[in-house]
């Protein structure tokens, strides 16, 4: 089993320790002194159940003897596929306390990703729910155990986890701050998606600075609208800063308005988060309807770029302030701050969360640009990391030779240090805040029989913020959308994969030598499709 590490300089790391952002927290210890501080008070609640934190630690623990009595070893990885239920904690929290490594996957992944990121991780075991959204999850576990034979451990919440559990046992040690507390994954720029270590030091400063900013305290209560295992839910501040500010986390079955509106008014919620799509979605309901939401004090929108005429809307018609966030799995993330000025908040992404996060705005030669021009946004900082897990050839085209993360973003900053977000030099789809790979779209897409090649570039679209659209080269004869729509479900990837839109095309243009380059003619495409759109 290949070593997961995320490793800093040690004069880097000696300064981010002497400044107080890593202060040697682990998740096991942090269990530990919420459930000493106040058991009592609730920590995660849903519509049916509502657990304290004494209930959590004590599910917690007892998963963790279930998963070492069933054999697993610490620094083994351990796949955690779940939705938005209070058992997503008592997994993940359990294999922390056992010494276990998380592998964060979405509800919406399916055979083909999961495979991927059990491979890379080389992942002994997977924990998931029966059904997500009526998809039989538990039957994609077993067959996926049944394929690799390093996935010797299936545990599924049916409802719940009792059944993996074990009287509570001596557990180990906690792990080193320094070292790898779980596995996310990126959004993939290219294929499929990458592994980021991320540190117990590293990613609890996120949550302790981002608890602060965004002004969490044991009266706040937080709804997760958005997929837990998202970094955004995650962290910023998310379901996790909000534990470990002692507030309390409201868990959302689907992300409806009407849904939204219902747990904010019957549980006092005081903020919430959301993709730009979904925000706008939840004005045109409270508009219509007159929603009461009196208690929400914070919408968070973040994932993609919140147009800044949509953003002025949210006070007025939820009455409550907008923050914006603008991060990344990697690391980097920045804030509009609650008393920052409308036109800052309304127009800007904010700004980073530490004042040891480095910005580089570079030209495509590397050159820093002049001040408040748009440029390639590179970074580094305390919970930024050095290297993606097992990617070689990724991590000499992300990283520099100084430790500088190259985001793939397109930035200009202002004075006051907050970030306008530009558009992406990568191949990203941003589709309503999921980001997609236009290669790995174009590689299912080509291995159809019928389809000699496909391009796939974004559209910016008033809903989602990016829709897709392939352009797709036949080997001959007629070949419909639809056909390839369901050859595209049969391959069992995410749905939101699926390219919105589909063209059949003669011809594909070529370079000047004749190969065809992808990055440019998907640029070209991109502009033809976006001058046609401007024109009609």
């Amino acid at each position: 089993m290949k070593p997961v590490e995320q490793v800093w300089s040690p004069e880097l790391a000696a300064h981010y320790e002497s400044q107080g952002h890593w202060r040697g927290e682990t998740f096991p210890a942090l269990l530990r002194r919420w459930d000493a501080l106040h058991p009592e008070r609730i920590a995660i609640q849903d519509r049916t159940s509502a657990w304290t934190y004494g209930d959590l630690a004590d599910r917690a623990h007892r998963f963790a003897a279930g998963l070492r009595k069933a054999g697993l070893q610490p620094g083994e990885r351990v796949l955690v596929q779940m939705g938005n239920v209070p058992e997503f904690f008592q997994a993940v929290f359990g294999l922390f306390a056992a010494g276990l490594i998380p592998v964060y996957a979405l509800p919406a992944h399916r055979r083909t990703e999961l495979e991927h990121l059990a491979r890379k991780s080389e992942a002994v075991g997977i924990i998931t729910q029966s059904r997500i959204a009526g998809f039989d999850h538990a039957g994609l576990a077993q067959a996926l155990a049944d394929t690799i034979p390093a996935l010797r451990h299936v545990f599924v919440a049916d409802p719940d986890l009792e059944n993996a559990c074990a009287e509570p046992a001596a557990l180990p040690e906690d792990p080193s701050a320094r070292s790898v507390a779980f596995l996310q994954i990126s959004g993939g720029s290219t294929g499929l998606s990458k592994l980021i270590p991320r540190t117990h030091d590293d990613y609890i400063y996120t949550l302790r600075e981002s608890a602060r900013i965004c002004g969490l305290d044991a009266q706040s209560v937080y709804l997760a609208v958005l997929p837990v295992a998202h970094n955004f839910t995650m962290s910023s501040p998310g379901v996790f800063g909000t534990l470990y500010a002692g507030g309390r986390v409201v868990l959302a079955g689907d992300p409806r308005p009407e849904t939204g509106f219902a747990l904010i008014r019957e549980h006092g919620v005081t903020m919430t988060a959301l993709v730009p799509p979904l925000a706008m979605k939840w004005m045109d309901t409270a508009e219509r309807i007159g929603a009461d939401i009196p208690s929400l004090q914070v919408l968070q929108v973040g994932g993609a770029k919140f147009l800044p005429d949509a953003a002025r809307r949210v006070a007025p018609v939820l009455g409550c302030t907008l923050q914006q966030v603008f991060g990344m799995a990697e690391g980097l993330v920045n804030y509009t701050r609650l008393d920052d000025d409308e036109t800052t908040i309304t127009e800007t992404q904010g700004r980073p969360i530490s004042p040891d996060d480095e910005i580089l705005i570079v030209d495509d030669e590397d050159t820093p640009v002049a001040p408040d021009e748009a440029g390639h946004l590179l970074t580094r900082g305390p919970y930024t990391i050095r290297a993606y897990h097992d990617e070689p050839a990724a991590n000499a085209r992300s990283f520099t030779a100084e430790g500088f993360y190259r985001t793939g973003d397109i930035v200009r900053q202002l004075p006051t240090g907050h970030l306008v977000v530009q558009g992406r030099a990568t191949d990203h789809i941003n589709r309503a805040g999921e980001k997609i790979s236009a290669e790995e779209i174009e590689d299912h897409l080509i291995a159809h029989p019928d389809v000699l090649d496909a391009v796939v570039v974004s559209v910016p679209d008033a809903q989602l913020g990016e829709r897709t659209c392939a352009f797709i080269l036949p080997r001959g004869g007629a070949l419909e959308p639809a056909v390839l729509r369901r050859w595209m479900r049969g391959r069992e990837i995410a749905a939101y994969k699926i390219p919105d839109e589909m063209r059949m095309v003669d011809e594909l243009g070529t370079t000047a030598v004749g190969k065809i380059s992808r990055r440019a003619l998907r640029a070209q495409l991109q502009k033809d499709m976006t001058e046609t759109e401007a024109t009609t």
